[in-house]
């Protein structure tokens, strides 16, 4: 029995220990007064704040709305994002034409055009999700043209030998060995969703998981704003585990033998 547990344990704590004794520091520092635990409360006086925001109705609706905003402009990027890299990817005068506009553009901050965005579409909801959705298309976008443009061309030929059609040579070729990069860049874009989605609600919003961060700041609510952090945190892991997930299910063929 001992050594399966251990065959059970060894793995978990090669993955995670630094993880758990980061939590452990946390709580033992804070808990024994190491450090300020008015500045630094202990994990379960936090986990206790989010449970009563939850369970009160409190932070529902600043889940709701945050996830509603994030959701959004995700989902833009994607409808927007694949199919123009897939286009750009496979006609090079198009790439080329157009790469340093984007690379321009990506390097400049959404949150420095997020001014811009304020004075073209208000300071209501449009403005939020298009900050939110101009910082997650290029991801996307680039991790698609740049799947397409590593496709094997030895795969392009044979296939072409074969007597396969232009359409048939992408539906069959070129869209399935680019999956795994757009994937890539849906993580990226995922990620990048939820922070900017914290800057975005940070000003001049009064719902979100971002405003109720500053909210609880503002009126020293320490613990709630933790809270709020780690809730952000949780969403990010959980959209993060559902993109591997779908990911793992549509690149079987990728994945290594066991």
């Amino acid at each position: 029995m001992a050594p399966r547990l251990r065959a059970l344990i060894g793995p978990l704590l090669s993955r995670y220990g630094l993880v758990l004794s980061f939590l452990v520091l946390w709580q033992v520092s804070s808990s024994q007064g190491w450090v300020n635990p008015a500045v630094f409360p202990s994990l379960d006086v936090i986990l206790a704040a989010l449970w009563d925001g939850i369970a009160s109705g409190a932070l529902l609706d600043d889940i709701a709305i945050s996830l509603q905003r994030s959701g959004i402009a995700f989902a833009s990027a994607v409808a927007i994002g694949i199919p123009l890299g897939l286009f750009m990817g496979q006609v090079k005068a198009i790439e080329q034409a157009l790469d340093p506009l984007l690379q321009f553009f990506r390097q400049t901050s959404a949150l420095a055009l997020y001014p811009v965005f304020i004075l073209l579409l208000g300071l209501g909801e449009t403005s939020k999700v298009f900050v939110i959705f101009w910082a997650t298309l290029f991801p996307t976008l680039l991790s698609t043209i740049g799947g397409v443009k590593e496709v094997d061309t030895k795969l392009i030929e044979m296939a072409r030998t074969y007597g396969a059609g232009r359409l048939t040579i992408f539906r069959r070729v070129v869209l399935p060995a680019s999956v795994p990069a757009i994937f890539v860049g849906l993580r990226l874009s995922a990620t990048t969703a939820l922070l900017l989605l914290i800057a975005a609600e940070m000003i001049g919003a009064n719902k979100g998981i971002g405003f109720q961060v500053m909210n609880a700041q503002y009126n020293f609510q320490i613990p709630l704003m933790f809270a709020a952090i780690l809730l952000l945190a949780l969403l990010g892991l959980a959209a993060n585990a559902v993109l591997v997930l779908l990911q793992r299910r549509l690149c079987r063929w990728s994945q290594p033998s066991p």
